[in-house]
């Protein structure tokens, strides 16, 4: 599931003080990531399944290995976890409204402080 309205992926912010933001909010970066491109996820483990919040994006400038990196975020996704074949976000999947409702306000969070540092 794509979270499109919420306005992240027109955001670009710096490496760093995005980690700090991301993982405030539960989402860690951890191995996730090359010199091109990052990932934040947060796990949530419901009665039903285990779903992944994600953001996923790329350094627009620098190299996030060098940890001096300008990063535009790309649009959040929600998953449901399938051992062992991994992370589904396709149409036929179902997600609970709580869920929804949580990640939506989450993300909401998240970019009302990274607008506060981001960059054209």
């Amino acid at each position: 599931m794509k979270f499109e309205n919420i306005g992240l992926d027109k955001l670009k912010a710096d490496l760093n003080r995005l980690d700090e933001v991301m993982l405030s909010y539960g989402l860690v970066r951890e191995g996730q990531w090359d010199y091109e491109r990052v990932t934040y996820d947060r796990k949530f483990e419901l009665k039903d399944g285990v779903y992944y919040l994600r953001v996923f994006g790329y350094a627009a400038e620098g190299d996030v290995g060098a940890h001096k990196a300008l990063i535009q975020i790309m649009t959040p996704l929600l998953g449901k976890h399938y051992y062992p074949h991994g992370v589904e976000y396709g149409e036929g999947e179902t997600f609970p409204k709580s869920l929804v409702s949580q990640c939506e306000k989450i993300l909401t969070d998240i970019k009302n402080e990274v607008e506060k540092f981001a960059q054209a």
